[in-house]
């Protein structure tokens, strides 16, 4: 918002502050200053300031509102103009004929005039300087009273052709209401667009006749011109949130809109009304005006605020440190003082210290609890006045099981080579698999909806890096999803999920490139449930919401325990890849954050554990077993028979090959034997080995390989 320094010390006298100290002033009042301007007007330099405000602060956004704060700042007084005290009494006469809009009415105030005998619209000078000081070019018609009329008091005023609407009515006697728009009804706006309506627009008719889309635009048909002799004025305010619904289901926004998605309140919409008519009789003596329609909402009356000295202190803290070396607070007469500069009434109950403030009707919107109150006096008191004093702490924090947990996991995906991400909750309707849970008042399509999964998110990030020409990142997140419940709708989890594959590297230097192979990518897993100390169950994968997302045949459901699920684990769909131009050789992974917690609370996992003084003892074993053994029954079965000295046991190859029978598969272990006890014997060892040979044999038909 552009604002004549000019125009607000007709306001507030403001002639011997300096501009730096001006700004700061409105900057730390939170009023940031965007630019200093210098607009040249008739051969005269103006300074205006780009003023960005808060957007809870609709009674700001105009020359009187920011006039207003300018004056609490400064601590001055501000001239109350004579329109706003000749038409309070017209404000008493007209509300008190108003009609009671229904409760459900997303209206707050429904008012217009007629005006006749519109002889002359010639612009004032002044007000056409004022237009080009605040940024808006003159047009020298209706149009720049409108403008000025929105710069001066921020009421937006709708303007109608009334010689138009009685025309098309074939009646001089008409009544304006809102009703909702049938279905495909076509409306052609003043902006000589066609809009297609439905039940979610409101309309404001004359009679049946629709002149306008309520807040936003009026009908083209009805529209005024520089030959328009008498007017309809629409002086209305309406429901923000509904306002904001409608110019996003039209895909139009306007000034008028922009300014009710404010949420404006009718604090002095009558007395700016009064204004208008002033304006419009410079040049038209004769004007005739009189009441057409006054629909009002009734509106309660908030509950007075209840401010503590106690709160205030404890919020805003010491404003200085007395020589004694105690701090000193501020006082109760200036927090009366910045209540009084702020127009609040309130009572004082000096005993208990406790003020009872009344909000003032513009400030209702976003003055609604004591700690509201408590920034407005941070805000006029100055919160770079405040000392600024760190919390003594009497009882160091420490890290609870949960965050240690925590901690121990990011620590092992680290040292396996992977890279923590992090992305929005917020997705896309449809992001490879199908999000249910969808936002009711979604700010972009992009970020309609809640994910079901963290995996989408990571095979998007791995795609686009693919895209710019970067390797694939080895990532994994911590994130919540949500998902459908029969009782509560959806139900929050915490997920961590996992991307990693698709590069081709050596083992060893002697080797060629090669992908990470199902097996190996399995082994990476197992591998971190390993330094979690968590025993789990692999499962084929039934059919899931993220099911299609993985290889038909490379896929598996972790269980713990076989009852309670741990997550899924699986090769990305061939399909999927092909379609986003991706290595199939990529794994994804997605584990229920509170089962692993759960499991390691019940395990006791150690953060470090004491290695074994007394040296391995590495075996190689190859055989060729048939393709449906899963890995997890060898594994089994080689500990059972290694007895207890077997620690570890590592795969080294995996080959298929025209030596290779159909249906099997060519596996090479590595088998550590190590004691706490005693130095193991080769001997020893080679025994061991030979039964689980014999195992193998016996128990898979193995074919053991020289």
């Amino acid at each position: 918002m552009q604002i004549s320094l000019k125009w607000v010390n007709e306001l507030v006298n403001i002639k011997t502050v300096k501009l730096n100290d001006l700004t700061e002033k409105l900057t730390l009042g939170g009023f940031e200053v965007e630019e200093i301007l210098e607009v040249e007007i008739e051969n005269q330099k103006q300074i205006t300031l780009d003023i960005s405000a808060t957007a809870n602060r609709s009674d700001s956004l105009s020359i009187q509102g920011i006039s207003t704060e300018i004056a609490a700042l400064l601590n001055k007084p501000i001239n109350i103009s004579n329109y706003l005290i000749k038409s309070n009494n017209l404000k008493q006469t007209i509300f008190k004929s108003a009609k009671i809009l229904p409760p459900d009415q997303e209206c707050i105030i429904l008012s217009s005039i007629l005006v006749e005998n519109l002889t002359n619209i010639t612009v004032p000078k002044w007000i056409t300087q004022k237009l080009i000081s605040s940024g808006v070019t003159p047009s020298n018609d209706l149009l720049d009273f409108q403008n000025y009329i929105l710069l001066e008091t921020g009421y937006p005023f709708a303007f109608y052709d009334l010689d138009k609407i009685k025309s098309k009515l074939n009646t001089s006697k008409f009544n304006l209401s809102i009703s909702k728009a049938p279905n495909n009804q076509e409306f052609i706006a003043a902006n000589d667009t066609k809009y297609q309506l439905d039940d979610s627009i409101l309309l404001i008719k004359a009679n049946e006749i629709p002149i306008s889309i309520a807040g936003i635009i009026e009908n083209q048909e009805l529209s005024y011109s520089k030959k328009t002799t008498s007017l309809l004025i629409e002086a209305s305010i309406f429901n923000a949130a509904k306002i904001r619904q409608q110019s996003r289901n039209l895909g139009l926004r306007t000034d008028r809109s922009t300014r009710y998605e404010k949420s404006l309140k009718n604090t002095y919409l009558i007395e700016s009304l009064y204004r208008l008519i002033l304006l419009l009789r410079i040049a038209n003596p004769n004007l005739n005006c009189r009441l057409q329609t006054i629909h009002k909402k009734i509106e309660q009356t908030p509950k007075p605020i209840l401010l503590r000295y106690e709160t205030i202190c404890e919020i805003l803290g010491p404003s200085s440190r007395l020589s004694t070396g105690q701090f000193e607070y501020i006082n109760s007469k200036n927090i009366e003082n910045y209540l009084n500069r702020l127009n609040f009434t309130f009572i004082y109950d000096e005993i208990k210290q406790i003020w009872e403030v009344q909000i003032p009707h513009s400030r209702t919107e976003d003055i609604t609890r004591e700690i509201d109150l408590i920034e407005e006096i941070g805000r006029l008191h100055g919160f770079n006045n405040f000392l600024i004093t760190l919390p003594k702490l009497k009882i160091i924090g420490t890290e609870d099981g949960s965050y240690k947990i925590r901690k121990k996991i990011t620590s092992c995906l680290l040292n396996l080579g992977f890279n923590e991400l992090i992305h929005y909750s917020l997705v896309n309707e449809k992001t490879f698999i199908d999000n249910e849970i969808k936002l009711i008042n979604p700010l972009v399509s992009e970020y309609s909806s809640l994910r079901v999964s963290l995996l989408p998110n990571l095979i998007k990030t791995v795609k686009e890096n693919v895209k710019q020409g970067n390797s694939i990142i080895n990532g994994f997140e911590y994130g919540h999803v949500f998902l459908p419940h029969q009782v509560t709708k959806f139900k929050e989890k915490e997920y961590i999920a996992g991307i990693f594959g698709g590069l081709k590297t050596k083992v060893t230097w002697s080797d060629s490139e090669k992908a990470l192979t199902w097996f190996e990518a399995k082994g990476k897993i197992e591998q971190l449930f390993n330094q979690l100390n968590l025993s789990v169950n692999w499962q084929n994968s039934l059919a899931t919401n993220t099911s299609h997302l993985f290889h038909t045949y490379r896929n598996a459901e972790l269980y713990i325990k076989k009852d309670r699920k741990l997550g899924v684990f699986g090769q990305i769909h061939p399909i999927l890849a092909n379609q986003l131009n991706l290595s199939p050789e990529i794994y994804l992974f997605e584990l229920d954050i509170e089962v692993i917690q759960n499991q390691i609370k019940i395990n006791q996992l150690t953060m470090y554990k004491e290695y074994s003084s007394y040296p391995k003892i590495i075996k190689d074993i190859s055989f060729i077993i048939k393709r449906e053994v899963t890995f997890n029954e060898l594994q089994e079965t080689l500990y059972y028979n290694g007895t207890k000295f077997l620690s570890e046991i590592n795969l080294l190859d995996e080959y298929t090959g025209k030596s290779i029978p159909d249906k099997h598969v060519s596996l090479c272990l590595q088998l550590i034997f190590q004691s706490n006890e005693k130095t193991l014997q080769n001997k020893e060892i080679e025994e061991i080995l030979k039964n689980i040979q014999f195992v193998l044999t016996k128990n898979f038909n193995a074919v053991i390989r020289n």
